[in-house]
């Protein structure tokens, strides 16, 4: 068996009652969650008992998602998981680097917080939402965005599905256009046009939330949505720029594989990140934990190949 990585699950999985399993089985993560209210009182009942309209709120969502993301991680961890590499989908970046010691956890849930908050605060100056397009090629979809001054190719999730971010009206027409050229576009459950130009507020104010704090180096690998690679010298402007940025989702997975990873464990709310895994590497060892149902599967799974310790 090769080298485990955990997937923190982003922006867009998060569902009512997220969470709440993993506090009842993980004492890790009930005291996070208990730190979680303290720092942002409210947050386990928003997981636990809040509806979806106001988890899709980016302010609520954020730390809301991180805050499951880290549960889930610590559980596995309990139980005797060790990861040799992290990745995070967008949001779930701040969790793979809180989880790797990058950030303290009450510096990592206090940075995620006024991430979410500019993030609102973005959308709501610049109006934006974002689609997943499918069966088209990136360089297909590519050429779609270009005739828009707004709507731009964002997230390259997995071979036949990039997300693109864009003005409301606009990207209406570029669903049209897309489904026209044999694609289907859905919108998602988002609040803003993320990780593209309508971001540029956003990322240079947590540029300097960043700086003030600083990015530690991870005690593990982990690998930026930014440059598709493992976190080097100049953490503070790769996590910021991820913002605006596109998510190099495929190429991060790809670039994992080349470094041994052959098992890949989605932490946090969701499946997403499982089913993209899937698609990039069709023989890889993927598996989740969202609760303890999914915990209890991961584990006699990965007894049964060796990846348990």
């Amino acid at each position: 068996m090769g080298k485990i990585a955990f997937l923190f699950a982003g922006q867009g999985a998060q569902y009512p009652g997220m969470g709440k399993a993993l506090t009842e089985r993980s004492p890790k993560a009930k005291a996070l969650f208990a730190l979680a209210d303290e720092v942002r009182p409210g947050t386990s009942r928003q997981c636990f008992e809040g509806d979806a309209a106001e988890l899709t709120e980016t302010k609520n969502t954020q730390p809301c998602v991180f805050a499951v993301d880290l549960a889930a991680a610590y559980a596995l961890e309990e139980a005797g998981v060790r990861a040799d590499a992290a990745a995070g989908f967008s949001l779930g970046e701040m969790a793979a680097l809180t989880f790797a010691g990058a950030f303290s956890e009450r510096e990592g849930f206090t940075l995620v917080c006024r991430r979410g908050a500019l993030m609102q605060d973005a959308s709501e100056k610049h109006p934006g939402a974002m689609a997943a397009v499918l069966k088209l090629s990136d360089k297909a979809v590519e050429d779609l965005c270009a005739p828009f001054p707004d709507v731009f190719p964002v997230n390259y999730n997995c071979p036949g599905q990039l997300v693109v971010a864009g003005g409301e009206e606009n990207l209406a027409r570029f669903c049209d256009l897309a489904a026209g050229a044999g694609g289907r576009a859905k919108k998602l459950a988002v609040g803003g046009g993320f990780h593209s130009p309508f971001m540029n507020e956003a990322a240079a104010a947590f540029r300097a939330e960043l700086d003030a704090v600083g990015v530690k180096e991870p005690r593990i690998p982990v690998y930026g949505n930014r440059t598709a690679a493992p976190y080097g010298e100049d953490r503070e402007a790769t996590l910021a720029e991820q913002m605006r940025n596109p998510v190099l989702w495929t190429k991060t997975v790809e670039r994992m594989a080349a470094d041994g990873v052959d098992t890949f464990i989605e932490v946090g709310p969701g499946k997403t990140l499982s089913g993209l895994v899937k698609r990039i590497l069709p023989d890889a060892a993927v598996y989740r934990v969202e609760d303890e149902k999914t915990l209890e599967e991961t584990l006699r799974a990965l007894r049964e190949t060796g990846g348990q310790e």
